[in-house]
């Protein structure tokens, strides 16, 4: 049921920081979609910035924009 494909500027993430974002991100889910928290699935992937025009903004913010649901002011 819900994946969550989170896509970012690579970066370290602390233990912390991956735990909350998923506490955060999941819980939402979870309430949203009124399912239980062993059903959503969430995945992290690192983008390098300088692939991040080819890889993600191209495909996915243009060329899926009727999807988006929150738009980037960039």
């Amino acid at each position: 049921m819900p994946h969550v494909n989170i896509k970012y500027f690579a970066r370290p993430l602390t233990g912390e920081q991956e735990a909350a974002l998923i506490a955060a991100v999941s819980g939402a889910i979870r309430d949203t979609f009124e399912c239980d928290e062993g059903f959503v699935s969430i995945a992290l992937e690192p983008v390098a910035q300088e692939e991040w025009d080819r890889l993600v903004y191209q495909p996915e913010i243009v060329g899926r924009g009727h999807l988006l649901r929150k738009t980037p002011n960039y």
